[in-house]
């Protein structure tokens, strides 16, 4: 018996780092879970493959989550394979790097990119998910921000200011959807993903200037969402996953 038997996740940006890793565990405790991708449909269809060999049901579903027609879509096979929906993970994201300090090279298209997929899209999924979380009695969205959000420090001023978007839509979300839906949001620092492959002096920088001298693994976070994806009494609330570095 799992923590989540019987229960329905959906996790967007589903296929590769903490989103693959969430959805391993959501299935290992039970869930069926509908695994979504834009881009990264090999990942996706092997994290598929790999939450069945847990004897899951999963589906791979393609949809650019800044695409509310396309969201709307996705929400609707889910639950048509699956059965239900209980549970949402807001993963997908995007950035561009670019200094804080240079003002100029942060463009029109950087700036709608980013919050196209990271704020926009976590409202489009949200508002898509809301009806059908409901028909089941209730359950939980979990919206991946980043301790960008709250420092205003990371990859580029854009992404900074779209994580603290994403985490004052949780709050407002929280509030709106009470008391059927728990909504809360992670804040992760550094994540060993694909995003920081060959950055080795910044990966070791934040070891050094993190009291628990590592980085955040994808499984690391995982265990966050989890937490918060089957805890009734919590909602509106940001937990920052990062070893103490904002400490």
């Amino acid at each position: 018996m799992g923590y989540l038997d019987e229960k329905v996740a959906l996790i967007t940006g589903g296929g590769t780092g903490i989103g693959r890793a969430t959805a391993l565990l959501f299935a290992g405790e039970g869930a069926d879970v509908a695994v979504n991708y834009s881009r990264s449909q090999t990942e996706a269809e092997a994290t598929v493959s790999d939450i069945q060999a847990l004897g899951r049901r999963a589906l791979a579903v393609c949809a650019d989550v800044s695409d509310d027609a396309a969201v709307q879509n996705m929400v609707d096979r889910a639950v048509a394979e699956l059965g239900r929906l209980d549970i949402l993970v807001n993963n997908a994201g995007t950035t561009r790097f670019v200094a804080l300090d240079d003002l100029e090279g942060l463009t029109d298209e950087a700036w709608d990119a980013i919050f196209d997929v990271n704020a926009r899209g976590t409202f489009y999924c949200s508002r898509a998910a809301v009806p059908k979380i409901r028909a089941t009695g209730g359950g939980h969205i979990v919206n991946i921000a980043s301790i960008a959000g709250m420092i205003g420090q990371g990859s580029s001023m854009a992404y900074c200011a779209s994580k603290a978007a994403v985490i004052n839509l949780t709050r407002s979300l929280a509030v709106s959807q009470a008391p059927d839906i728990c909504v809360n949001a992670i804040a992760p620092g550094v994540v060993d993903t694909r995003w920081v492959i060959g950055q080795d002096a910044f990966l070791q920088a934040n070891r050094e200037a993190t009291p628990l001298k590592r980085i955040a693994t994808p499984e690391d976070v995982a265990k966050a969402v989890f937490g918060l994806a089957i805890n009734d009494f919590i909602t509106g609330q940001t937990l920052v996953v990062d070893g103490g570095k904002t400490l």
